[in-house]
């Protein structure tokens, strides 16, 4: 049963999720670690979090790790193509698993809602990307690195535009919003005004602005305008962002599906996917709209039985052990 083991892990940047299965499909374990955020903690710090993970779950499986065959990560904040084969050298050089291949969690989140192992995904979760696969195996992808590349989006970005709404229409430098009393009451305090100076002295971590991101739909959805118009805006920017890889990889024109993700769109928030689906309507009318009930951890493990040649069977049985959990 141990024989011949694949690890897949989902590195996201609230956590990372890792599984063990057998190249027959067989769904060994499943566990949870920390956010793979070498932003913050350094790369060596983010990658000796990495390999704890998996070394847990190998465990939790019963799996030496000289039984693995190959190691299937698919990690945010592994942007570029450039980052993906340091992580890969790395995790050899590790020995995490004598084969390695490290992707962008996108290309994950793909893999686990289509079964021909083409189409488009576009995450947003704490950030926003995108990236696509043609029949014929050309990638489309963008840098995802922030507004220096161009991004906008995400649940980072909600927070913080919930929070500059919010202080401006408290000072009246911008329109009054029902963000003002929303964001002063999510962080306990008086004013909006003291959430951004608590930034400003650290008493407030950047990070925890993502969690205003719910605070920011349940406002627009209760019809405040200003934070309707930032939810309209991300909707935009989902809709751009598939429309661009489809049109990159001539799929514009094909019945093609494009997969939603992470945390903002895996929610499903009415006004926000109505919104999107508007605009994919307008932009790339072919599209099949798609938000997988399983998760990206899976899509990692389908692209190992992938890298080994597993048969259509062990695909299979991977797909109802996931939804059996």
């Amino acid at each position: 049963m141990a024989a011949g083991a694949l690890v897949a892990v989902d590195g996201g940047n609230s956590k990372t999720d890792a599984a063990v299965a057998t190249t027959a499909g067989e769904l060994l374990a499943t566990v949870r670690g920390d956010g793979f955020r070498p932003q913050a903690a350094g790369f060596d710090g983010a990658l000796d979090a990495l390999t704890a993970v998996i070394a847990r779950a190998l465990r939790e499986a019963g799996v030496r790790p000289g039984d693995v065959v190959h190691l299937s990560a698919y990690m945010a904040n592994v942007d570029l193509p450039g980052e993906e084969e340091r992580l890969e050298k790395l995790l050899l050089a590790r020995g995490a698993a004598p084969s390695v291949t490290v992707g962008n969690d996108t290309f994950a989140l793909l893999r686990s809602a289509v079964t021909e192992g083409w189409g488009v995904a576009v995450v947003c979760g704490a950030g926003i990307n995108c990236a696509g696969v043609a029949p014929d195996g050309r990638t489309a992808r963008f840098p995802s690195l922030g507004s220096h590349t161009g991004d906008w989006g995400g649940g980072g970005e909600l927070g913080r535009s919930a929070l500059w709404h919010a202080i401006r229409g408290e000072d009246g430098r911008g329109p009054e919003t029902a963000l003002t009393a929303a964001v002063a009451a999510h962080f306990g305090v008086a004013r909006a005004i003291e959430v951004g100076l608590a930034v400003h002295f650290g008493e407030i971590g950047r990070g925890r602005l993502t969690g205003l991101a719910p605070v920011l739909l349940d406002t627009a959805e209760a019809g405040d305008e200003v934070a309707r118009g930032v939810v309209l805006r991300l909707a935009e920017e989902v809709a751009i962002l598939g429309s661009v890889a489809l049109r990159r990889l001539d799929l514009l024109g094909t019945a093609a599906d494009v997969v939603l993700g992470g945390g903002v769109l895996a929610a499903r928030r009415p006004l926000l996917m109505d919104a999107v689906a508007d605009r994919y309507a307008a932009l790339a009318p072919r599209a099949r709209l798609l938000v997988p009930e399983e998760p990206p951890l899976l899509g990692a493990a389908l692209l190992a039985l992938d890298h080994v040649a597993a048969p259509p069977s062990a695909h299979a049985a991977l797909r109802t052990a996931f939804r059996r959990r």
